[in-house]
């Protein structure tokens, strides 16, 4: 039985570092990243912001972690709440460290059947500024949404949910674990998808091969001075980290265009599954 070949279709985290990956690792140039000098940490996180167009890229050990630094930037003050959709994964699978670690409460919209929050719900759980609530201070989504089968949101509804969070001065957080799939599926790049973000959190590790890592994307200073220092208390420094930031660096530049590879293999396995008798699978999704 255990000769028997398998495919590993459990997540798109198992996957294993590419041969350039590991030759990276060997080659990377080091620094104690604490003290700011880990060159390839230092070249990765300007090349990132540069090319996702924000002002700063803070690399972090987990996804997990990024959402979490992003929460405790945009509730820096304390009686501030959050909007997520009732699937989000930063509502069901992160211990809701939004609340027991940044101090925040959250009011959860439902999410529709595509991963999106409607925007009238959205609307309606902002809160109007009166002594008896907490403050809404960020809208987060996910993209794509894992708990609505993987959905993508446009980019056309993330500009109307961008334009409404301005309205009323509320951050948006996208959690973009996937998103690079989510660009792929859409022909558009990733800064063209989160042009209305305030934050995102980019994961290194889902589908991209490297075995860990993530990035979070701010847009000011202010907010990547926030996010430096948040990361330090939740233990997420590390020092001669650049033997690893090294494979996000192959990650986001050689291995995004071959996402496109894994949608047609997924396709044609739904398909096939599809047309056995009594099987369940939504092709579209």
């Amino acid at each position: 039985m255990s000769n028997t070949p398998t495919v590993e279709l459990r997540s798109d985290t198992f996957t294993q570092p590419t041969s350039e990956m590991r030759r990276a690792m060997a080659e990377a140039e080091c620094g104690d990243d604490v003290w700011g000098l880990d060159p390839t940490v230092n070249a990765f996180q300007k090349e990132a912001a540069e090319k996702f167009g924000f002002h700063s890229a803070l690399y972090l050990p987990t996804a997990t972690m990024s959402n979490l630094v992003a929460m405790l930037v945009h509730c820096e003050k304390r009686g501030s709440e959050i909007i997520l959709g009732d699937k989000a994964h930063m509502h069901i699978y992160e211990q809701g460290g939004y609340s027991t670690i940044a101090g925040a409460h959250c009011r959860t919209v439902p999410n529709q059947p595509d991963g999106t929050l409607r925007l009238e719900d959205v609307e309606f759980a902002i809160r109007p500024f009166e002594s008896h609530y907490p403050i809404t201070r960020a809208v987060c989504v996910e993209n794509t949404h894992n708990m609505c089968g993987g959905r993508v949101l446009g980019k056309d509804y993330l500009e109307s949910l961008g334009a409404l969070c301005k309205k009323y001065d509320v951050k948006l957080h996208i959690d973009g674990s996937r998103i690079f799939n989510a660009a792929v599926k859409l022909g558009i790049s990733v800064k063209e998808l989160t042009e209305q973000a305030d934050s995102v959190t980019l994961c290194l590790s889902k589908g991209l091969s490297a075995p860990l890592g993530a990035l979070l994307l701010t847009r000011t200073e202010a907010d990547a001075v926030l996010a430096h220092r948040f990361r330090k208390v939740l233990g997420g420094n590390m020092r001669q980290v650049g033997v690893v930031a090294c494979c996000g660096r192959i990650a986001i530049n050689e291995m995004v265009d071959r996402l496109a590879e894994d949608h047609q293999n997924a396709k044609m396995l739904a398909e096939g599954l599809a047309s056995i008798d009594g099987v369940a699978c939504n092709v579209e999704a």
